[in-house]
């Protein structure tokens, strides 16, 4: 495996802040930073306003040219690239690209998280990352817990629900008269799990990984709050909630 720091840029292809991928920007952008992948793509992501960021996640480049859109930044080893008959000749000159080897230490996913980061953003909403692939889905799970514990929020669009994680955090829920929403300790126990106003509420639970007590609750039209004191949760509601 190669080290990530090995990883090459596209010759002739500058993306402003590659070779600081794990430190912050000064200037924190307030928008959100849009990661378009190559997995199964349940819904499309929304036009980019202003302080927001797209980037092109390996293969999502081709998805976002059926849909006649550009990106910001692709980032990738361009493998899923070559599924649609593509290769980095293909590109654009002008696209910012950060190529990656194709034996490497990290998913294209996580490395083009570190991009955004790198570039301030706090706010990461994942288009494709799951469906197709299981073990992609997992690893962009573990993502979304590694934002959430580096003080960042990361959502998961799959197949009509949304995924996010928190830590040491609360998360509240828009009142809705129906859907389903389901909350998993991540990477260890979850200590002080409080649930209100879902159909079935804890008050300081301990959950441990792969113990299923907070699967499929239900929203009752009301306003809800999921909160852990200590440790990680993903949490799992229907997408028509949008990303909260």
């Amino acid at each position: 495996m190669s080290p990530e720091a090995s990883a090459p840029h596209h010759a002739g292809r500058q993306s402003g802040t590659e070779g600081a991928a794990g430190a912050r920007s000064l200037a924190a952008p307030s928008g959100t930073c849009y990661l378009v992948c190559a997995g199964v793509h349940y819904a499309s992501p929304p036009l980019p306003g202003p302080d927001d960021l797209t980037i092109a996640v390996d293969g999502g480049w081709a998805y976002l040219q059926t849909l006649g859109r550009s990106a910001d930044l692709l980032v990738g080893d361009l493998d899923s690239l070559t599924e649609f008959e593509q290769g980095a000749e293909d590109l654009p000159a002008d696209l910012p690209l950060v190529q990656l080897p194709v034996e490497k230490d990290q998913t294209d996913t996580k490395a083009a998280l570190r991009q955004g980061q790198a570039r301030g953003y706090r706010r990461f909403c994942i288009y494709g990352g799951s469906g197709g692939r299981l073990d992609h889905t997992i690893a962009n799970l573990g993502c979304l817990a590694s934002l959430a514990e580096a003080g960042d929020r990361g959502w998961l669009v799959a197949d009509d629900q949304i995924v996010t994680a928190i830590h040491n955090d609360s998360l509240s829920l828009p009142a809705a008269t129906e859907g389903i929403v389901s909350v998993f300790a991540y990477g260890g126990p979850a200590q002080g799990v409080s649930i209100k106003g879902l159909k079935y509420e804890l008050d300081g639970a301990t959950l441990n990984c792969g113990y299923s007590l907070a699967v499929s609750n239900q929203l009752i039209g009301q306003p809800a709050i999921i909160e852990v004191a200590s440790g990680t949760l993903l949490v799992v509601y229907p997408a028509a909630l949008g990303l909260i």
